[in-house]
């Protein structure tokens, strides 16, 4: 190898290393902690805790049955890869995706808005 071969394989090697790093090396802060929730978002942790606890974790990032939801709106897009807003995890509460079940018949409009109020937090 030449050393201007060289030189460009090095250089390669560290653009790389730095599109890695910019790209999927991002830490997310921490959930807001349950003392400092408002009303209602504290609402939408009893909601989420009577809800969604049993399949999706909220404070850590571990897969239960669904994926964990920490961060859920600081990230760009839903496991699903569907844009990461509220029309979206609305629709997905709403009417169910994959394995999870549609909640729509037994949520009211106060419990969804409270949710998600509380999953902007994490």
């Amino acid at each position: 190898m030449t050393g201007c071969e060289n030189y460009w394989m090095v250089r390669a090697f560290f653009l790389l290393i730095l599109a890695c790093a910019l790209a999927g090396c991002k830490t997310l802060p921490p959930p807001t902690p349950l003392e400092q929730l408002n009303a209602q978002e504290a609402q939408g942790h009893a909601v989420f805790q009577a809800r969604c606890a049993s399949c999706h974790n909220d404070r850590k990032n571990a897969a239960l049955r669904g994926p964990a939801m920490i961060g859920v709106f600081k990230k760009p897009a839903l496991p699903s890869g569907a844009p990461a807003n509220d029309e979206r995890v609305t629709a997905t509460i709403l009417h169910g995706h994959g394995l999870m079940p549609a909640m729509g018949n037994t949520m009211d409009q106060q419990d969804v808005d409270d949710l998600l109020a509380y999953l902007h937090t994490l």
